[in-house]
């Protein structure tokens, strides 16, 4: 007679109903639990595994829901979320709570940051984002910089190419405007993104950060810091300098400007941006060669600042002297190629200065090569009509707009 099994669950289990035998005649629970039996131990082993690996392989895998059945979860077990493109996990609504994040990050000891625009047109590999990161690699004593450098992007593309070439990046939103493309001089687009620039500054001084404002297409080659006044609270570079920093006349470019947290600074580009009303259609950069002369800017009692461009140079008016030149701007220039072509060229200029022997650094033998593809020469045929000399000191950028080319970016 087999062994008795051991008194288990199973077998304390009472069928109250009747079962059918498959001679026809019922069988009562009683008459059942007489056919059970002990089943063979490895039969119970294989059982003990396989429902081991179900609960393992159940436990593991992640339980993912679609929107009806997440709404019926009553959130006592994870939900595995699936990963999503990282510029969405941004709160672009919480602007405020990102910036102060961003600049505290990458502020100076006094609060001084380096601000930079970008979108998808300049961002893309091989263009001037590239050439403007490499020139802080390449400056004397510019390296540093870097750290304190933050890039605002204006579109999903420039953001994601920032985050994987930089670490302080800021996703700036507008709601309702595309900025990815290129923007051309003077147009619809390209107008509202220098604007909502303009605007965006203001925000930072009213955070109480100073910070030097570059464009893109602005090589940095030496720490500029030595060459600001230490008494100046607005100082811009200039597209022609007539060789006095407080000289009014001078073409100031608003590419390159150095800006100190005040009252006075904070009123004065609320002042500069509300001027964009009664100058519809302009450039930032034009009403600002406006308003300069404006008595409001004696009122705020503003110390504005022209900066020389023996140090801060660009293609309407080089520097000369490599041993002083702190920055070069690709300005008085058409279209982003022939941005790229010259500003890789200005590079390799420099590298070459700083490959000269010291007794040669000082002497008169170094020598820009550009402008070459920005050369305004093709542009005379269109100037039919126009007043005056064709050169760089008259084709301000207000002027060159009656050209009407549509790839025009002379910033």
């Amino acid at each position: 007679m087999p062994k008795p099994c051991p008194l288990t669950a199973l077998h304390s289990l009472q069928f109250p109903m009747q079962l059918p035998s498959f001679s026809g005649s019922p069988v009562t629970s009683r008459s059942y639990s007489a056919i059970l039996r002990c089943p063979p131990r490895p039969l119970i082993f294989l059982t003990v595994v396989a429902l081991s690996v179900t609960f393992i392989y159940f436990s593991a895998t992640p339980i993912l829901f679609n929107e009806r059945t997440k709404n019926q979860w009553n959130g006592t077990a994870p939900v595995v979320i699936p990963a999503v493109h990282p510029l969405e996990t941004v709160d672009l609504g919480n602007e405020e709570v990102r910036l102060t994040r961003v600049l505290k990050e990458a502020a100076m000891e006094d609060k001084t940051v380096i601000l930079t625009t970008l979108n998808a047109a300049w961002a893309s590999t091989d263009s001037i984002f590239d050439l403007f990161l490499e020139s802080f690699q390449i400056g004397n004593d510019t390296r540093w910089l870097l750290d304190h450098l933050v890039i605002i992007a204006f579109d999903k593309k420039a953001y994601m190419r920032c985050k994987a070439m930089h670490p302080h990046c800021f996703a700036l939103a507008t709601m309702g405007v595309d900025f990815s493309g290129e923007k051309h001089f003077m147009s619809d687009g390209y107008l509202k993104m220098m604007w909502r620039r303009i605007d965006f500054l203001r925000i930072v001084l009213e955070m109480g950060y100073n910070f030097i404002f570059t464009d893109a297409d602005v090589m940095w080659f030496r720490n500029p810091f030595p060459q600001f006044f230490p008494d100046g609270d607005f100082q811009i570079a200039c597209d022609r300098f007539f060789g006095n920093h407080l000289n009014r006349n001078n073409t100031a470019n608003g590419g390159f400007n150095f800006v100190k947290s005040n009252n006075r600074t904070i009123e004065f580009y609320k002042f500069w941006y509300s001027s964009r009303d009664k100058h519809p259609g302009h450039h930032d950069q034009d009403v600002l060669n406006s308003i300069k002369f404006d008595p409001f800017i004696d009122e705020i009692g503003l110390k504005m600042r022209f900066l020389s461009t023996a140090f801060f140079g660009g293609l309407c008016e080089p520097s000369r002297n490599f041993s002083v030149v702190c920055t070069m701007h690709a300005n008085c220039c058409v279209g982003l190629n022939r941005k790229f072509n010259d500003l890789r060229l200005m590079l390799e200029d420099w590298r070459r200065y700083m490959a000269l022997p010291p007794a040669l650094k000082n002497s008169r033998l170094p020598f820009w090569r550009v402008p070459q593809n920005c050369s305004l020469a093709p542009l005379q045929h269109h100037m039919t009509g126009f007043k005056g000399r064709i050169d760089g000191a008259q084709l301000t950028p207000y002027k060159l707009k009656v050209l009407n080319t549509s790839n025009f970016n002379a910033n």
